[in-house]
């Protein structure tokens, strides 16, 4: 595309306060686009901002065209309110696909978002590539059936399932008696816990009378904060050697759906300029 336009695909991304987690996914984004040729570019604003001063700086990347995506960093400081910052991302610019707009058109039937939020999709790019059958298992033909804070008996609703994607950034929920035999787990948690508490998070899998530890390979440093005496592991939803002994397939973290889903984030930014260029 750069030889047709003479200019780069061109990803902005909003990192508000001092997460150290959130300020590791954005320099993952911000590396990822260097390795493909996309321009990056970054505004990084204090944990005390107020929303207005995020939103003119959203407004000042709406108006740039040299930019073709816009991401911000969630979550949001406490004080702000995340739907009108996201609303204010133009429609066309809304790489991450939170805007109202294209949530509301993914949730409608017959109608197109422009683009799809991109952990979804990542899940939806690794069940297709690898060739798992989703029609009786609803865009795609599956029964979905949604699991959330309030569900009652949520292991047995998770036990029927044949696809279980968990996404509730709790470490260790999904137990082995959440999964049958032969299901296909997908963990989107991303979890950063401090690194003094990584023995108490592998003993919370193994004490339970089945005798899986979850393995030292599943959680992994994030980042050294120089600020803490500890730093930050990263681990996932999905107690994972427990899992392990009975599922057919599951992705790990760190290295499972994030991956993934930058590489959507980053074909959703490529799709968002070839419309800017009139290529689509």
């Amino acid at each position: 595309m750069r030889e047709v336009t003479k200019q780069a695909p061109g990803l902005a991304a909003v990192l508000v306060g001092n997460r150290r987690d959130s300020q590791s996914y954005v320099r993952h984004k911000i590396k990822a686009c260097e390795e493909v040729g996309i321009s990056s570019f970054l505004a990084e604003l204090p944990e005390d901002s107020p929303q207005d001063v995020v939103a003119n700086v959203v407004s000042n990347f709406n108006r740039d065209p040299s930019v073709h995506g816009i991401l911000v960093q969630l979550p949001l400081p406490k004080h702000m309110d995340e739907e009108k910052v996201l609303d204010a991302i133009s429609l066309e610019k809304d790489v991450d696909g939170f805007h109202p707009l294209n949530v509301g058109n993914l949730a409608m039937r017959g109608r197109e978002p422009l683009f799809i939020p991109c952990a979804a999709k990542a899940c939806m790019e690794l069940l297709l590539r690898y060739g798992v059958e989703l029609i009786g298992k609803n865009r795609h033909h599956a029964t979905v059936s949604v699991i959330h804070a309030h569900s009652k008996n949520p292991e047995d609703i998770s036990r029927e399932a044949d696809i279980i994607i968990s996404a509730a950034g709790v470490p260790n929920l999904v137990r082995r008696n959440w999964i049958k035999r032969g299901a296909i787990v997908i963990d989107v948690g991303t979890n950063p816990i401090e690194r003094w508490m990584g023995d108490e998070i592998r003993d919370e899998c193994h004490n339970d009378g089945v005798g899986f530890p979850m393995s030292i390979g599943i959680v992994t440093l994030l980042d050294e904060d120089p600020n803490s005496e500890h730093g930050y592991y990263l681990t996932g939803d999905v107690c994972y050697e427990e899992a392990l002994q009975l599922v057919s397939a599951i992705t790990p973290v760190p290295g499972g759906v994030g991956p993934v889903t930058i590489a959507m984030l980053l074909s959703n930014t490529l799709d968002s300029a070839k419309r800017a260029f009139g290529l689509s």
